[in-house]
C-alpha cells in the first residue's frame, strides 16, 4: 500500500507536490552553481549541466522515492537528473548543504551518477547512453545468481531504470529487452521519460505506440501515462472529447511549440483549424489564463497521483516499462524550447524560478523548516529507505599453483575449458563461485565441459529434451544452481551482465567469479560497455579467444589486430597474452584471486588456438626455480632463453612464440647470439617500467629479471597485434629496436603465409636482428 493511502489523501498530495517543488528547486540550484562567477574555469571551460533535464524527471522520481520505494529497490538514474538524485539524498539526510555546490568541481559531485565516485547512494553509475538503462536488468540477474549460489532467498526488491526517450535509439535497450530471460524478471521497472526531445531537437517521428508494441512483443507490461488528472477530468467535459483528439494528433513540433506560447496565444492556436476548432475554443473560453496554460502542460509525467497510481498497477510477475509523457524543463522558463538540452537559466529567470517556487536565491540550500509535513515525509523516508552495511565479502581462496606438469600439444584456448574444470576438483570452494558468460560461443571458446559439469543458470528449472540423446555432446541443463550464461549473439549484453556479476561482492556480500567469452574481433565491439562496467566497480574477466591473423583461413574479418594495446590502455583491467598452457593456467589464477575484493581488478585474456608443443615452455623441475617462473609470468615476462654473450634480443607474445625461438636458433647457426624472453604481460611489464621511473603502482623488480643492463642488447619484439604494443621496452635500457606485428587487414591463407604476409615469421625477425646487429649496407 502506498504512503498516499496512509493519511488524508489532499494533505499528503500537497507535502508530495512541496517536496516535488523543493527537489526541481534544488537541482535547478545544483546547476546554477556548478557555473557560478566563482566556479569559472580559469581555462575559460564551460562547467555546464542540464537542468532541463533534471526538470523532466523531477516528478516522476519526488513520486517514486517518496511514495514507493523500499530499501531492497535499486534505481538507475538517466544521466542528465544526476542533480535531481543528489537533491533527494540531500533532503534525505545524506548529503551537506557545503557540497551541493560542488557538482562537478574536482572530487565533488560527478557530472552524471557514478557508484564508485560520489559521496551519496548511487545505484548504477550511468553517462554512456543507453547502457545505465540496462544495467538493472543485468544488475537483477546479479543479484538472482549471488543469492542462488549462496543458497539464499532471492531479493523481493525490484530494479527501476529511468530512461530518457531518446535513449530507446540505442541498440543496447532492444538486446537486452529481447534478451529470452529478461522476460522472466519480474522486479524489472522501466519509467521511459518521454519528452519527446533530444539533445538538437524536438524529435518529429518518435512514436510511443509503435515502442510500447515492441516492449509487448518482448513480454513486458506496459503502461502509459499521458495526461495528468486535470486534463483527464477536463476531457470529460462539452469539447473535452475534441480537445484530447486535437492533443493527441498534432505532431510532437506542434505540441512543443505550444509550450512557448501564453494563455492568450494559446487561445488562438489550439484549436486549430479543424471541424471541432470552434468546440475547443468555447471550452478554452471558460478557463481562466492559468487553467489554459496548464492545458498544454498538464501531462500524467509532472501528475502525482498519476504516477502513483501507475506504481500500484505495476505487475511483478513480468518486466514492466512505463511512459510517462513529461515536458523538458517543466517548471522552468526554457521548458519545451528545442534547444533547451544544456541551456543554462539566465540570472533574471533563475531570480524568477526562485520567487515562483517560493525559495530564495540567496539561499538556495534552505531545508524544509522543522516540523513541517514536508520534513516528517523527509524523515520518514529516510528511514524507511535506510539499507543494512554490506558484510564485508568472504575470502575466496584461489590457488596459485596446480603444481603439475604440462606437456604434449594444446592451445591456451583448449586450456580454459580444462582449468575451470580442474578448478572443481581442486578448489571447490572457488568453483563455485565461478560463472561464465558467453555470446552463443560457448562450444567453440571450449567451455562445452565446464558447461556440461557446471550446467546452465536459469531463473526456473526447464527440461533438457536432449539429456537422453546420445549423439548430443553438449549438454543444455538449466537450473537456478547453473553456473554457466548464455545471451544469445549480442556482445553488449554479455559484457553488460559481466560487470553487474563483478559487482555482487561489493553490492551483496557474496563475491562471483564471472569469465566472459567471446571472439576477439568483438572485443572492441563490447568494449565500451564493459569499460563503464569496470568504472561502476565491476570486477570480470574478458577472454578474447581466437585471436589476431593466426587464425589464418577465417580471414580478415575474424583477424584482431589492435586489442594488445586496448588491453594496456583500459583502466581498471589486466591484460594478459599467454604462450603455453603453463603460463596461462599461472595468470588465470592470478586474475581469479583478484575477483570480488575491494582492492580487486578486472582481467582481460587475448588466446589463441594455435596448437603449440608445450615442452616448448621449458618449465623448471626444481620447486623454488619453477615459483620463480610462476612469479614471473605473473609479472608479466621472463626469459625462455639465455645464451653467453647476446648480440640480440628477441621479444614474443603468445602465439608466436615458436617463431621466435625458430628465429633465435637460425640466428645462432649464423654465429649470431640472441636471448629469448617470453612476454606474457605486455600490460603488466608496461607498469613496471612506469614503477621504474616513480609512477603507477606497478613491479619493477621484473624489469631488473628480465631486462638486465649486462644484458642490454638491441631489441626485437614480433606479436600477431599492433607492434606499437611492445615499442616501448626499447626504452627500457635505451637500446635500438625492431617492433614487428601486424597494421593492415588480414587475408585468408595458411598460418605461415599471413606471418609472411604481415612480416611477422621466423624471415622477418632473423632480418631485423641482422640489421640491428650490422646496421651496415649490403653491397
Amino acid at each position: 500500500m502506498s504512503m498516499m493511502t496512509r493519511e488524508p489523501e489532499v494533505r499528503r498530495l500537497e507535502t508530495l507536490q512541496a517536496i516535488e517543488r523543493k527537489v526541481l528547486w534544488l537541482s535547478t540550484a545544483i546547476i546554477d552553481a556548478a557555473n557560478a562567477a566563482g566556479r569559472k574555469d580559469p581555462d575559460g571551460l564551460k562547467v555546464g549541466g542540464h537542468q532541463a533535464s533534471s526538470a523532466s524527471l523531477a516528478t516522476i522520481m519526488t513520486a517514486l522515492w517518496f511514495t514507493t520505494l523500499t530499501s531492497e529497490d535499486r534505481v538507475s538514474v538517466k544521466p542528465h537528473a544526476s542533480p535531481v538524485l543528489h537533491a533527494i539524498n540531500y533532503l534525505l539526510g545524506e548529503l551537506d548543504a557545503d557540497q551541493l555546490g560542488t557538482l562537478r568541481a574536482f572530487k565533488g559531485l560527478q557530472s552524471y551518477p557514478s557508484r564508485s565516485k560520489d559521496p551519496d547512494t548511487v545505484d548504477y553509475s550511468t553517462g554512456s547512453v543507453g547502457i545505465g538503462a540496462t544495467a538493472p536488468v543485468w544488475g537483477a540477474i546479479a543479484r538472482r545468481y549471488a543469492a542462488d549460489i549462496a543458497g539464499n532467498p532471492r531479493s523481493v526488491g525490484r530494479q527501476y531504470s529511468l530512461v530518457g526517450d531518446a535513449e530507446l535509439d540505442e541498440g543496447a535497450v532492444w538486446e537486452a529487452v529481447l534478451d529470452q530471460t529478461v522476460s522472466e524478471l519480474g522486479e524489472i521497472v522501466w519509467i521511459v521519460d518521454f519528452n519527446r526531445q533530444s539533445l538538437d531537437r524536438v524529435v518529429p517521428n518518435i512514436s510511443a505506440t509503435r515502442l510500447q508494441a515492441m516492449f509487448q512483443a518482448a513480454g513486458w507490461q506496459v503502461l502509459t501515462l499521458k495526461y495528468g488528472s486535470f486534463l483527464s477530468a477536463l476531457f470529460d467535459s462539452p469539447g473535452g472529447g475534441a480537445l484530447e483528439q486535437r492533443i493527441d494528433e498534432m505532431s510532437n513540433p506542434e505540441y512543443q511549440r505550444l509550450l512557448r506560447c501564453s494563455a492568450t496565444e494559446l487561445r488562438d492556436r489550439l484549436p486549430g483549424d479543424g471541424p471541432n476548432a470552434d468546440d475547443i475554443r468555447a471550452l478554452l473560453a471558460s478557463l481562466d489564463d492559468a487553467e489554459v496554460m496548464r492545458v498544454i502542460r498538464g501531462l500524467a509525467g509532472h501528475d502525482i497521483p498519476s504516477l502513483v497510481t501507475a506504481f500500484e498497477e505495476i505487475d511483478d510477475t513480468r518486466p514492466t516499462v512505463i511512459f510517462a509523457y513529461t515536458i523538458k524543463g517543466h517548471g522552468l522558463p526554457t521548458a519545451g524550447h528545442p534547444q533547451n538540452h544544456s541551456a543554462l537559466l539566465k540570472p533574471e529567470q533563475f531570480a524568477q524560478v526562485a520567487a515562483e517556487l517560493g525559495e530564495n536565491a540567496d539561499d538556495p540550500w534552505r531545508r524544509f523548516d522543522e516540523g513541517s509535513d514536508a520534513s516528517a515525509l523527509c524523515s520518514l523516508v529516510a528511514q524507511r529507505l535506510q539499507r543494512p552495511v554490506t558484510a564485508p565479502p568472504a575470502k575466496v581462496d584461489v590457488p596459485r599453483d596446480f603444481g603439475r606438469s604440462i606437456g604434449g600439444h594444446a592451445s591456451t584456448q583448449q586450456a580454459l575449458g580444462r582449468l575451470l574444470l580442474d578448478l572443481t576438483r581442486r578448489a571447490p570452494e572457488a568453483a563455485r563461485r565461478v560463472v561464465t558468460v558467453a555470446p552463443d560461443v560457448a562450444s567453440s571458446t571450449n567451455l562445452g565441459g565446464w558447461v556440461n559439469k557446471a550446467g546452465v543458470w536459469s531463473p526456473s528449472e526447464k527440461r533438457d529434451w536432449f539429456a537422453d540423446d546420445a549423439e548430443t555432446i553438449l549438454h543444455w541443463d538449466e537450473r537456478p544452481t547453473g553456473q554457466h550464461i548464455e545471451l544469445g549473439i549480442a556482445e553488449v549484453n554479455l559484457v553488460s551482465l559481466l560487470g553487474e556479476l563483478g559487482t555482487t561482492w561489493s553490492r551483496w556480500g557474496e563475491p562471483v567469479l564471472p569469465i566472459g567469452t567471446l571472439y576477439d574481433p568483438f572485443v572492441t565491439r563490447a568494449l565500451e560497455p564493459w569499460s563503464f562496467g569496470v568504472y561502476g566497480g565491476g570486477q570480470s574477466i574478458l577472454v578474447g579467444t581466437p585471436s589476431g591473423v593466426t587464425l589464418a583461413a577465417e580471414g580478415g574479418a575474424h583477424q584482431s589486430i589492435i586489442t594488445p594495446s586496448i588491453g594496456i590502455e583500459q583502466p581498471g583491467v589486466v591484460s594478459f597474452e599467454p604462450a603455453f598452457v603453463q603460463d596461462f593456467e599461472w595468470c588465470m589464477l592470478d586474475a581469479l584471486s583478484r575477483l570480488g575484493r575491494p582492492d580487486g581488478s578486472s582481467s582481460y585474456f587475448r588466446l589463441t588456438s594455435r596448437v603449440l608443443d608445450q615442452s616448448l615452455a621449458a618449465v623448471p623441475v626444481d620447486p623454488a626455480a619453477r615459483e620463480r617462473r610462476r612469479r614471473q609470468a605473473v609479472a608479466g615476462a621472463y626469459a625462455l632463453r639465455r645464451v653467453e654473450r647476446p648480440a640480440v634480443t628477441l621479444v614474443g607474445v603468445g602465439a608466436l612464440v615458436p617463431e621466435v625461438l625458430t628465429a633465435a636458433d637460425r640466428l645462432h647457426e649464423m654465429g649470431v647470439a640472441a636471448d629469448v624472453v617470453c612476454v606474457t604481460s605486455a600490460d603488466r611489464l608496461y607498469r613496471a617500467v612506469r614503477a621504474r621511473s616513480g609512477h603507477g603502482d606497478g613491479d619493477a623488480s621484473i624489469i631488473e629479471q628480465v631486462f638486465p643492463a649486462d644484458r642490454a642488447t638491441p631489441v626485437v619484439t614480433v606479436l600477431d597485434g599492433h607492434p606499437h604494443t611492445l615499442a616501448f621496452i626499447a626504452g627500457i635500457r635505451g637500446v635500438r629496436s625492431v617492433n614487428l606485428g601486424v597494421t593492415e587487414f588480414g587475408q585468408t591463407g595458411t598460418l605461415q603465409e599471413l606471418y609472411r604476409l604481415h612480416g611477422i615469421g621466423p624471415d622477418a625477425q632473423v632480418a631485423a636482428a641482422l640489421d640491428l646487429v650490422d646496421p651496415s649496407p649490403v653491397g
